[in-house]
């Protein structure tokens, strides 16, 4: 059954109600039987089916990050000097050269 939810227009007191479809709307206030208007709420949703929960989001896609576990954190905090210094900026290599030489444009058969 869907639950409305109104408001008293003399007092402003809010209160829901759980009714049947059919049942008609409810139009005193519980707490100065004042005249009442049903408010507009947004309607639950649930979606079922595959590719709709929570454990379905972010599979395969590599879009986000995890933070790190507690365990890596420790491990990296741990030894802070068991990491290797950096390596100074050497030239840039030279691209590789193609495989099996010059490659030359074939010759049409004419």
């Amino acid at each position: 059954m869907p639950l409305y939810e109104y408001e008293c227009l003399l007092c402003g007191h809010r209160f829901e109600r759980i009714q049947r479809f059919s049942d008609p709307p409810a139009s005193e206030c519980p707490a100065c039987c004042g005249a009442v208007r049903r408010l507009l709420g947004v309607p639950a949703l649930q979606f079922k089916g595959s590719g709709f929960y929570i454990t379905d989001y972010g599979k395969g896609s590599g879009g986000g990050t995890r933070p790190p576990s507690p365990a890596a954190e420790e491990s990296s905090s741990a030894s802070p000097e068991s990491t290797p210094p950096p390596k100074p900026d050497a030239a840039p290599a030279a691209p590789p050269e193609p495989k099996g030489g010059v490659r030359r444009k074939r010759k049409k058969p004419s």
